[in-house]
């Protein structure tokens, strides 16, 4: 594994003089590409730096301690620094995601439970907001798809983020958040204070930085305008603003309500279907190579239930790394690192035993 450095710190000096090329500025995807590169491969080299220098020191007092006794004395601690070296290189030297530096998009759809799975869509939206608000991420509402008591139906926003370091991305951190999350609560609706369990879905897909990315050719999309509505199915505008997008050959279809602008909604509309697409092109090639799966927990099924919220209990269990914890109101105004960590760290286990295997 760590025979791959002297490949990684030749590609990062290459990486370096293509960046202080002024015409690599003038293309800002290849520019933002290249700096998300430099990034990663800087940590590997400050790593590889560090733990040449651990194997010095603890090689040196070594020598030392066998005329000095003071020196024999540091040697446990020397050693345990130059574990830890190794461990932070070895861990970057993990295969990365292509897409961690990357910005999301994500939908919370209502499940079941009606209106209590529509009101906690809308509490899982100001959870993830509140989260990347302590990022220091901005979240942009795409659409929004309101029920009668204030929940949504559906909701989908965008999340930003000016991180040149993949491991710091929006991808890096929320891809693991799709699938269904399981709410248990006594809903506002409910006279008997009864307990009730309902579900709602969430789907991630990594933003494409550039429209280039996915070709979409313009003779695959069927385009319908109709008038934007609200809670109850009313109208809430006069002018078909409203925009469906449905992409013939695949059969996904994206619909976009919340500007009064058509060009606005068809704009948004086209950011979530080149998502989606740059989603399904990458699921088609996990399901080719299963052996090269980007994430061992971040399963193609958006049907698997990856989470409990257990309000009575003041609980938040994720059922994929067995993480637990009971500081759900502290989760739910944003608190979310913990979580997202046990993912993380659970995926990194998978992927270091998978090089193990030789695979």
């Amino acid at each position: 594994m760590f025979d791959s450095v002297k490949a990684l710190l030749s590609e990062l000096a290459e990486v370096e003089e293509a960046l202080a090329d002024p015409a690599v500025h003038a293309d800002p995807a290849r520019s933002k590409k290249l700096n998300r590169r430099y990034s990663e491969l800087a940590q590997i080299a400050a790593a590889d730096k560090a733990l040449l220098a651990a194997n010095d020191d603890y090689a040196a007092a070594k020598e030392l301690a066998k005329e000095d006794d003071a020196f024999a004395e540091e040697l446990p601690a020397l050693e345990e620094a130059q574990r830890q070296a190794q461990e932070r290189l070895r861990r970057l030297l993990i295969p990365r995601d292509p897409d961690d530096g990357r910005d999301v998009i994500m939908e919370i759809k209502g499940g079941e439970g009606g209106a209590e799975s529509a009101l906690f869509a809308a509490d899982l939206m100001r959870m993830y907001s509140h989260y990347a608000d302590s990022k220091g991420w901005k979240v942009e509402l795409l659409d929004k798809n309101e029920s009668d008591l204030g929940g949504f139906k559906d909701v989908q926003i965008a999340i930003k983020s000016n991180a040149t370091d993949p491991s710091q991305g929006v991808w890096a951190h929320l891809k693991y958040e799709g699938g269904v999350h399981r709410v248990q609560r006594v809903p506002a609706t409910e006279s008997q204070g009864r307990i009730h369990t309902s579900t709602t879905g969430v789907l991630v897909f990594p933003e494409v930085d550039e429209p280039e990315e996915v070709e979409i050719n313009p003779n695959d999309l069927k385009i319908d305008v109709f008038r934007s509505s609200g809670p109850g199915g009313q109208s809430v505008n006069t002018t078909d603003s409203a925009v469906r997008i449905t992409h013939l050959p695949t059969g996904i279809v994206v619909s976009m309500q919340n500007e009064k602008s058509q060009i606005q909604n068809r704009e948004a509309g086209m950011r979530v279907l080149r998502a989606r697409l740059l989603a399904k092109q990458q699921e088609e090639l996990d399901a080719a190579a299963s052996d090269a799966r980007k994430s061992q927990i971040r399963g193609m099924d958006r049907s698997e239930r990856i989470r409990t919220y257990n309000f009575p209990e003041n609980r938040i269990a994720d059922h994929r790394t067995g993480y637990k914890a009971y500081n759900l109101d502290q989760v739910m105004n944003g608190a979310l690192d913990p979580v997202i960590e046990s993912c993380i760290h659970f995926d990194e286990e998978a992927r270091l035993a998978h090089i193990g295997d030789g695979n």
